[in-house]
This record gives structure tokens, C-alpha cells and sequence, in this order.
């Protein structure tokens, strides 16, 4: 299967990017011609689109790792929003599709809200981003201000804290400061893959409970 990418027709195989010369207006006419479509997804940089078509076991991944964070999140009481999938845009500079973002201390600033006002309202505390295709670069959530990107890639989790003007890998994440993500993710992924995500984050729950 080959990549096509005409005004009537976009169609990527699997696990292919695609990187194609284009302005502004270009990126919204290929968004308005995807429609509601998941997939491909689509990024916008100044001059820059890249198209790309997922893996399966890229929403396997972005699931599990959600699961995680909110398992995590109710243990705290912390209240929250989560949205997937989400197109974020600041027109002329920047479109980004998110694999899972959440709103953790702002939550309130969304809640219940259809469309978000990017540039005016809150940026998502926390996004969450799958690597299969070298199709992610977490500079990209730079425009937004994103506190809190965590990339998973080639099996391992890097959490990235925008200190200033720029991101930087840190051990431990500002919103689970006691906790073990990568450690806790590890493992949900070892026993989803040996039996399911349900029993997997299941145990998660029933380990968080007895450490109370």
C-alpha cells in the first residue's frame, strides 16, 4: 500500500509519516478534509505538515499509560479532565493532535466545555505522547506551554518539565512527586502483556489501596 495524498483522497499504510512542504491555509484544508477522521493524524509547523498513520500499538500504549495516570490521580483525590482525541492550534505557528492530555490543576477552566480557546485558556497540564514513528518532538507543545510532557518511546517513559524557555527530561513527574511512574507503567505493561490491560491496571488499583 502506497501513501496518497490528493484533494480528494488521503490514505497512509500503517506505521508511515509523511512530511510535506505547506503553509497555514494548506494545513487547515487538509484538516478540513479529514473531517472527524482519528486517522491520519496531522501536525502543523511554521512551513512544515506531517501526516502520520498509527500502529496499533500506539493507542495500545497511549491507553495503558492513561490508565495509569488516572488510577494515580483517584488514589490522590485529585480532581481532573482528560481529552483524546484533542486538536490543538495557535493559527499560523502551530496544530498538534495530543495522543492524551490532561487538565489536572485547571481543570475547572474546561470542565463541561466543548471547544477550548487556545492562547487564551489554559494549555493542558499534562500530555501524554507515543513514539512508534520518530513522529514526535516535544518542542512542539512548546507554543502552548505545556507544563508537563511525558514521551513513551522504545519502551521507556521520559518526563519533560518546561524549565523557562525549554523542556527537560526530569525523574519524577510535578503532579505523582512521590511516586514511581516509570516503575508503575513497567509493570501494567508487562502484565497487559501477558494477560490484559483490564487485570493489569485492576492491580494497580488493589496495590495503590493497600499502601493507604
Amino acid at each position: 500500500m502506497f501513501a496518497v495524498i490528493t484533494p480528494e483522497k488521503i490514505q497512509l499504510p500503517a506505521g508511515s509519516v509523511v512530511r510535506l512542504p505547506g503553509s497555514w491555509q494548506d494545513y487547515q484544508a487538509l484538516t478540513e478534509q479529514l473531517g472527524d477522521r482519528s486517522i491520519p493524524r496531522i501536525k502543523y509547523r511554521p512551513g512544515e505538515i506531517l501526516l502520520m498513520s498509527p500502529l496499533p500499538r500506539h493507542g495500545r500504549e497511549a491507553h495503558v499509560i492513561a490508565m495509569v495516570v488516572i488510577a494515580l490521580l483517584d488514589h490522590l483525590g485529585r480532581d481532573y479532565e482528560a481529552f483524546t482525541p484533542i486538536t490543538m492550534e495557535l493559527p499560523e505557528i502551530s496544530g498538534i493532535e495530543p495522543d492524551y492530555c490532561f487538565y489536572i490543576d485547571n481543570w475547572a477552566d474546561v470542565a463541561g466545555k466543548d471547544r477550548i480557546n487556545w492562547g487564551i485558556e489554559p494549555s493542558p497540564d499534562l500530555v501524554i505522547e507515543i513514539d512508534v514513528t520518530s513522529y514526535t518532538d516535544v518542542n512542539d507543545y512548546l507554543p502552548y506551554r505545556v507544563p508537563e510532557v511525558w514521551l513513551y518511546k522504545k519502551n521507556q517513559l521520559q518526563i519533560y518539565q518546561l524549565q523557562s524557555d525549554r523542556y527537560t527530561v526530569v525523574t519524577s513527574s510535578r503532579f505523582f512527586p512521590n511516586i514511581n511512574v516509570s516503575a508503575f507503567i513497567t509493570e501494567c505493561f508487562r502484565i497487559a502483556s501477558e494477560r490484559n490491560t483490564s487485570v493489569a491496571i485492576r492491580e494497580l488499583r488493589q496495590k495503590l489501596a493497600s499502601e493507604n
